[in-house]
Order: C-alpha cells, then sequence, then structure tokens
C-alpha cells in the first residue's frame, strides 16, 4: 500500500434480526441464527472498507414487524443515539419494519446519526437518493402484503362468524370449547340464567353486581363478577345461540343458555335510563328508621308519605294520629319530616363512628374473630371516611346497616334521642370491608 494512501475510517456495524412468531425459535439453528450468519458474512466481505462488527447482538424473536414496540429495537436504537452505530445491517428490509410510515421514523434517526442502513438480500443504500428511491417501492410492497393478508384473515372471520362457527376469544361463562366448537358447561349455564333471572327481580345492574360479589360469584377467569362484566354478560347474544361479527347476529352452531322470553324480559328492563331503573329500586325501598322510631309516650311511628305534582314528600306519623287516640296536652311531635330525622340519626352514627373508642372496640372484635385479611390501617380509614361509604350504598343497604346499629329513635318535645348499637359496629365495617378485601385478591 502507498505510504500516502489513508486506511478506510473504521465503521461498527450491528445486525438486527427478527422474526414474527416463535415457533422454531427452540431449535438449535434457526431464523435468526440465519439471518445473523448470513449478516455477519456480507460484513466480513466488508472488511477493506473498514466494517466491523460490534459484539452486541439485536435479536427480536416472537414480535411483529408492524410495531416499534420491540426491545432489542429499542436498545439498537439508544445504541445508535449514543454514537455507538454506523451501520445497521438487516438480511431483508421487513426484519426492520413491515410499515412504510415506521419505516420512515427509522430512516430518520439513521439520517439524523449518520448511520447508513443495508440489506444483505436487496442492494441498495440510504444515502443516496436512487437508495431511498428502492427503499420505499420495497417497503411499500411489504406493507401491501401484510395488509392483503389481513384483510383474508378478516374476510375468513366473517365467512366463519356468518356461519355461526366459533373462532376464538374469551370464552364465555357457561360455555367450554371442544374440537373449536362452543358445547354447554351445565354447572356454569345454571349460574348464567341465575344471574338473567335476578337481573329480572331486582332490576338493577349496580344491587345484583355487589350482591353477586357478597355472594362469590366469578366469572370464566376467576375474577369476582363486576358491573361492567355483568352489563357484557346480559348484552352477550351467544347466550342466545348467535354468532355475531360487527354488530351483526348469526344463528350460530352452539346450544343457546337464555331463552327469547327471558332474554326478552331483560332487555326490556335495559332499555330504561339507568336514572329510570335507580329511582325504580328507590321507591321499593322501606324508610331507614321502620319500626325503630317512637314517641316519648312509646306510641310507634310509621312512615307515610303524600305526592304533590311530581314530588314525594315521606313522613313519619305517630300511631296515636293515625288511630285518633288521645295523647295528652305535651308538645310532643306527632308527624316529622323523614329526611330531617333520618339525616340527623346519620349523622349521629357517624359522630360515633370517628369516636377513638369506637375504632379501638371494633379493632378489639375483628382480632377476636379472627379477620386477619382486614388490616387495621383499612378500619381505621372505613370509619373515618364511612360517609363517603355510606354514599355508595344503596337504599336497601342503608336501611339494613340502621337495623344493625340503632336500638331505638325516641321523639320527644326537647328532640332526638337515639340509642346506638355499639356492639353492632364491627360487624357493619367487617360487610362493608369485605368487597375492598375481595377487590385486592383479584
Amino acid at each position: 500500500m502507498d505510504a500516502t494512501t489513508k486506511p478506510p475510517r473504521r465503521l461498527r456495524c450491528a445486525v438486527y434480526t427478527r422474526k414474527s412468531s416463535e415457533e422454531g425459535l427452540e431449535q438449535e439453528f434457526n431464523s435468526l441464527h440465519a439471518q445473523r450468519e448470513a449478516c455477519e458474512a456480507y460484513i466480513a466481505s466488508q472488511r477493506s472498507e473498514g466494517w466491523v462488527l460490534v459484539r452486541d447482538q439485536y435479536d427480536d424473536g416472537g414480535i411483529s414487524g408492524g410495531t416499534l414496540e420491540r426491545p432489542a429495537l429499542k436498545q439498537l436504537l439508544a445504541d445508535i443515539e449514543d454514537g455507538l452505530i454506523d451501520v445497521v445491517v438487516v438480511y431483508k428490509i421487513d426484519r426492520l419494519s413491515r410499515s412504510l410510515m415506521d419505516f420512515s421514523k427509522l430512516v430518520e434517526v439513521f439520517d439524523r446519526n449518520g448511520v447508513t442502513f443495508v440489506s444483505v438480500t436487496q442492494s441498495f443504500n440510504t444515502t443516496t437518493s436512487m437508495g431511498r428511491l428502492t427503499l420505499n417501492i420495497l417497503l411499500s410492497f411489504a406493507q401491501f402484503e401484510r395488509e392483503v393478508t389481513a384483510e383474508r384473515i378478516r374476510d375468513k372471520v366473517k365467512a366463519s362468524r356468518m356461519k355461526g362457527m366459533w373462532m376464538g376469544g374469551y370464552v364465555p361463562l357457561g360455555y367450554d370449547v371442544k374440537d373449536r366448537r362452543l358445547v354447554v358447561n351445565e354447572e356454569e349455564a345454571i349460574t348464567v340464567r341465575s344471574v338473567f333471572e335476578r337481573f329480572v327481580q331486582i332490576g338493577s345492574a349496580t344491587v345484583l353486581a355487589r350482591d353477586l360479589r357478597r355472594d362469590g360469584v366469578r366469572s370464566k377467569q376467576g375474577t369476582l363478577i363486576d358491573k361492567g362484566y355483568l352489563y357484557r354478560l346480559l348484552n352477550n347474544r351467544v347466550y342466545r345461540g348467535e354468532a355475531v361479527h360487527k354488530g351483526k347476529a348469526y344463528p350460530g352452531e352452539h346450544e343457546a343458555i337464555i331463552d327469547e322470553r327471558l332474554w326478552d324480559q331483560v332487555h326490556a328492563i335495559l332499555g330504561e335510563s339507568p336514572r329510570k331503573r335507580a329511582n325504580n329500586s328507590r321507591t321499593q325501598t322501606p324508610a331507614l328508621l321502620k319500626g325503630l322510631i317512637f314517641t316519648a309516650t312509646g306510641a310507634a311511628m310509621t312512615p307515610s308519605s303524600t305526592n304533590k305534582g311530581t314530588r314525594r314528600y315521606r313522613y313519619y306519623v305517630s300511631m296515636d294520629v293515625i288511630k285518633n287516640r288521645a295523647t295528652g296536652d305535651d308538645d310532643t311531635p306527632r308527624r316529622l319530616a323523614a329526611d330531617m330525622v333520618e339525616s340527623a340519626v346519620i349523622t349521629e352514627i357517624r359522630r360515633v363512628l370517628r369516636a377513638p373508642e369506637t375504632a379501638a372496640q371494633v379493632l378489639a372484635t375483628l382480632a377476636r374473630e379472627g379477620h386477619g385479611d382486614i388490616s387495621d390501617a383499612d378500619v381505621i380509614e372505613a370509619l373515618k371516611t364511612f360517609h363517603g361509604l355510606w354514599a355508595q350504598l344503596f337504599p336497601a343497604e342503608q336501611a339494613r346497616i340502621v337495623q344493625l346499629l340503632v336500638r331505638r329513635v325516641t321523639v320527644s318535645a326537647d328532640g332526638l334521642v337515639i340509642d346506638l348499637r355499639t356492639d353492632g359496629i364491627a360487624g357493619v365495617m367487617r360487610d362493608l370491608m369485605t368487597p375492598r378485601v375481595l377487590e385486592a385478591a383479584e
């Protein structure tokens, strides 16, 4: 070599390999090894140009080329940004990306860092305009091939759905898959029918979901049923023996679990607004203090209501008034607005629950009963934020809790005397905390 000739600049070359599926990766010599071997041989042939192979390997096995979310590719781009790579070598351009848009982003990174991209089986250089044109043409065909394949798959799925065939995915509760067909799981089918029937009786997804969680009813995946899952179950036309594709239902190959009458009953209820269904549930709920409130003379006060226009006014009225019994001349109220007296009772319950001695008593009771799955911190927090928990309960549950916590409410001329059952607080808090524990365990 002439003394005036400078040796070629040293170019650090990185080999990137990728395979879409995991099939064959366990073999001693797989597709990634074949790609790497061809690329390393090409780099060796360019040794006179100063090409040298870097030690790091960038291999993405079992990852699609339609995304840039690939561990090895991210590491390669990070090394490029750090100035550690001069040339990126691949076996074919679609190993780097099958998306023209994604590839343009990669080329921007290469250009910004002065990196050359080389495909062993497709001879071009991205530093020239002709190389860029060739690259875009090849990528366009690669993306076209991917989109055509996707269209064929979608057409096949549609045709299969129209024939009522099961095309995979999450298996719905009530069915198992045998020989690529849905078959009824009789035990789970009983649960599904029960859910539909109970929804017709209750009319509220919120209440039913809470009852199902309390009863420990679980989905096919083993998680406790929540409101979202319940809505999906009630709207799943698979239970009518149908196969659905893009919102259109076709007769399925599998047996129906829900008959037409029950399905129509459920969806007649679902057709009402959630607000209307909630109001219906509330109007059927008994008064909070029914059987608990008395006058100072010992007369029971019973719930009563009147309607004025579209508004409903609730009261507690003394049985002395209803039965026209003599009451003497004392000033004890014989008729009270229900909202006012119920609010006063709830306020007193909240005050007692916030007291430090109540927390100590509840913790001691829960520990004695062996409820170690409920932490002290959670109990204390629940007692402090009882108003938040209370607001999330339906009236039927609120009435049940009041019955457990209130022994008696006495109405006198001086006001209300509220006698609480402090020994029932631990049980109430246990019931309120249990759903939290179950949710954390999912």
